[in-house]
């Protein structure tokens, strides 16, 4: 686990400085996706993963003043990153490890993760995790804004079965873990899957 860990912090904090820079034109894709999860105003929501915060803004425009905002990220420089943009008015940052959050059992209404599930050391137990944090009927947005088939073009590599995010794949790896899919997108654009915290 610290290995993994280890990995994950190297990897983004060598990119943390210039990670807005390098995708200036995702804002309108985080909206949309932000949007999509159906947060209400007075809502707690959390970010889990959430990087340089470019969700942070429209989570808060969401749930409003009276709502609550947590944007976790386990790499310090990113959430650096968050506040030298100006995100970090927009939530309350924490840095956390997501596969065990400071967080009260069923204390959220909502998880937003863009780009998390890639980095899970281990899926069915973290996604068991966020669910522990959120209240039953509660809301779960994975969300990248580019899909599969185009983000595994951008690395350089093929799509294969085995990908976590394709939905014959999600879809009981969410049901596993307390998750049940409402939908699931998967275009050149976005991706996002909503899923709802079962009893």
């Amino acid at each position: 686990m610290a290995d993994e860990h280890t990995h994950v912090q190297e990897f983004f904090t060598a990119r943390a400085g210039d990670w807005d820079a390098r995708f200036p034109d995702d804002g309108p894709a985080y909206a949309a996706a932000v949007a999509a999860l159906g947060l209400r105003a007075g809502d707690t929501v959390l970010d889990a993963g959430c990087g340089t915060g470019r969700a942070l803004p429209f989570l808060r425009d969401a749930v409003g003043p009276k709502g609550s905002v947590l944007g976790a990220d386990l790499t310090t420089a990113m959430l650096e990153a968050a506040v030298h943009a100006g995100r970090h008015r927009a939530a309350q940052l924490l840095v956390a490890d997501v596969t065990r959050l400071p967080v009260r059992t069923g204390a959220l209404d909502a998880v937003f993760a863009a780009g998390l599930i890639a980095h899970l050391p281990r899926p069915a137990d973290n996604l068991r995790e966020l669910a522990r944090t959120v209240r039953p009927g509660g809301l779960l947005a994975l969300f990248h804004p580019i899909g599969r088939a185009a983000l595994a073009a951008r690395q350089g590599r093929q799509i294969t079965p085995e990908d976590l995010r394709a939905e014959p794949n999600l879809r009981p790896l969410l049901a596993g873990s307390g998750w049940r899919m409402t939908s699931y997108t998967d275009e050149s654009d976005r991706f996002l899957a909503l899923a709802v915290r079962q009893d």
